[in-house]
């Protein structure tokens, strides 16, 4: 009994350790100009068995359900947070890359890995599958709060959020040619419709079904609300992922449709969700750095392969697959350039690299530490130089204004109140007005505005000024028409 208090308490300890640590190399990967995932990575190396022996972990399967549930949580964020107004335009691009881009790429890397690794067709283009999809946990950590021209940082985002299925539609589809002797090529096909087709129908409906159940069902507490929709939000890749549907694809779909609509709680939700998704993807980093043994990792052997096929996978690859995807879409070459450089690989090859482990594969351990090293190298490479490329490129947008959004004050079976949060920007209508010009609807009542770090208490004759922050008191009621009027642009006058 003794032993078995002490492993919780010391395991215990070490999650506590490790997201301290984690939370304070996101600051320093700032100042290092590093992307926080490649800290967290070497955090768990260092902790392993190989650095200093803390932890012993060598489980393919735990680390695929941890890491499986820490994309569900990312993905969903991510989700939430993305505009229908900004992806829209870019949607068909997006689509295009997300599966003719994954697909070009693949074909690209497996024909060098069958050169490079030795190995027979099939396994190289397995190789291929699993790293030819973008990451949306490393893509969504780069890109959050970036001023990336919008249209390019909306391509970017969709597009990792939606090439997830056609990546696990390959890989899976290699595995199983490569272990059945006589495969049906007919149903493997099928199966990619079936993944992408079901997937965004469930994550329409489920998500709809989410949102009216978030928004109608009365709970005593609003720290009820968030954890409500974490539990659609496993539901939904669960039902899914049980009838062999892309269930990461759903979970983005439904994030999508919850994220853009009229949701109670808004603000509680968001932000839980964003610390949620910021633990997960501290911890399943961290259970794949544990996963990977650095004494065969950093083998002459791997390294020398890992960089041949790094090189080949961002300079030839995904150029390709961008140059090719792209073309009569719009982008200009500078453009072209960008999307090519900002292909983050980060944590869904590393978790499809233990699919062939899970299987039993061949060369499953020697695939898991390349694909390991090409995401370390194209995180640390591409992830680290991505606003400079963006600067020199000149591809560089204005600031992106922040979405008004709700600071609930009181439970809703309490009351019928919340304090709305507006940054200004210089194009909307209120925008140089005074607050007695400004027709507000009923209930509303500005409370407070901070300008330039400093509160100001309002009256009728202070001016809106844009960067302004308001805090606005408004009833449910007035709710959409006050955000209406939040929304109305300046008239363009046409000379």
């Amino acid at each position: 009994m003794g032993l078995e208090i002490f492993t919780a308490d010391y395991f215990i300890l070490l999650v506590a350790l490790f997201l301290i640590v984690g939370v304070l190399a996101t600051k320093f990967s700032t100042h290092l100009g590093v992307p926080a995932l490649i800290l967290f990575i070497l955090i768990g190396m260092i902790t392993g068995s190989d650095g200093l022996g803390l932890i012993y972990f060598d489980n393919a399967n735990q680390a695929q359900i941890i890491g499986t549930l820490a994309l569900v949580i990312i993905i969903f964020e991510g989700g939430l947070n993305t505009k229908l107004s900004r992806i829209k335009p870019v949607a068909s691009q997006s689509i295009t890359l997300a599966t003719v881009g994954v697909l070009i790429t693949s074909v690209v890397v497996a024909i060098f890995a069958k050169l490079i690794l030795g190995v027979t067709w099939l396994e190289g283009f397995l190789f291929g599958a699993i790293v030819g999809s973008t990451d949306a946990a490393a893509v969504f950590a780069v890109l959050k709060g970036q001023n990336i021209r919008e249209r390019l940082g909306a391509t970017l985002e969709a597009e990792s959020g939606t090439n997830d299925p056609m990546a696990v539609f390959l890989t899976l589809t290699f595995i199983q040619l490569i272990i059945l002797e006589n495969p049906n090529y007919f149903l493997l096909t099928g199966k990619f419709f079936w993944q992408m087709g079901v997937g965004i129908i469930t994550g329409l409906s489920l998500g709809k079904l989410a949102l009216n159940a978030i928004n109608r069902i009365n709970l005593d507490s609003s720290g009820l609300y968030p954890v409500f929709s974490v539990a659609f939000a496993f539901l939904i890749y669960s039902i899914t992922a049980l009838v062999g549907a892309s269930g990461l694809l759903a979970v983005y779909i439904a994030a999508l449709v919850i994220g853009n609509s009229e949701l109670t709680y808004q603000h509680t939700i968001f932000r839980f969700n964003e610390g949620f998704a910021w633990m997960m993807q501290i911890m399943m980093f961290m259970i794949l750095g544990l996963l990977v043994f650095p004494t065969q990792l950093f083998t002459l052997d791997v390294v020398l392969k890992g960089l041949l096929l790094s090189a080949v996978l961002i300079l030839i690859a995904r150029p390709a697959a961008v140059f090719i995807s792209s073309i009569k879409m719009g982008y200009d070459f500078k453009e072209k350039i960008f999307l090519s450089w900002a292909g983050l690989r980060g944590a869904v090859p590393i978790v499809l690299a233990t699919f062939p482990m899970t299987a039993g594969l061949e060369n499953n351990q020697l695939f898991f530490n390349v694909i390991f090293f090409v995401v370390l190298t194209s995180a640390l490479v591409q992830g680290s130089t991505i606003m400079l490329f963006a600067t020199k490129l000149n591809l560089l947008g204005t600031k992106r204004v922040q979405p008004p959004h709700s600071l609930e004050l009181i439970s809703i079976g309490k009351a019928n109140a919340e304090i709305i949060e507006c940054e200004v920007n210089g194009d909307m209508n209120i925008a140089g007005k005074t607050l007695a010009q400004i027709a507000f609807p009923k209930d509303v009542l500005v409370t407070a505005i901070v300008r330039s770090s400093e509160l100001i208490t309002p009256s009728g004759r202070t001016k809106i000024e844009a960067d302004d922050i308001l805090y606005i008191l408004v009833s449910r009621d007035s709710k959409i028409e006050l955000r209406e009027l939040l929304d109305n642009k300046k008239e363009t006058l046409i000379v």
